[in-house]
């Protein structure tokens, strides 16, 4: 299994840091989980391939170009920080 931490700031509290754990198995497409944490508190959760895939279609992209994204918005760290922006709610 491999696995990334990042931190991010979101722009809903650009003072507050949050960590961002992503772990998958063969790559993001085949589905992967995320931990994220501030610290005190951490909140865990997995998506499916089939969520991948559904939400792909709903955004009307190539799936292989979505996961693309995917990787570049979680996985990437400090290259990708000025590209996404993160809102926490």
């Amino acid at each position: 299994m491999e696995k990334t931490l990042n931190r991010i700031h979101p722009v809903s509290d650009p003072e507050a840091t949050y960590f961002l754990q992503v772990s998958w198995e063969k790559d993001l497409g085949t589905g992967f989980g995320v931990m994220l944490s501030d610290g005190q508190c951490a909140w865990t959760g997995t998506v499916s391939e089939a969520e991948i895939s559904r939400e792909a279609a709903d955004m009307e992209m190539n799936r292989e170009k979505y996961v693309e994204e995917l990787k570049k918005a979680l996985i990437a760290g400090e290259e990708s920080a000025d590209k996404y922006n993160f809102v926490i709610s």
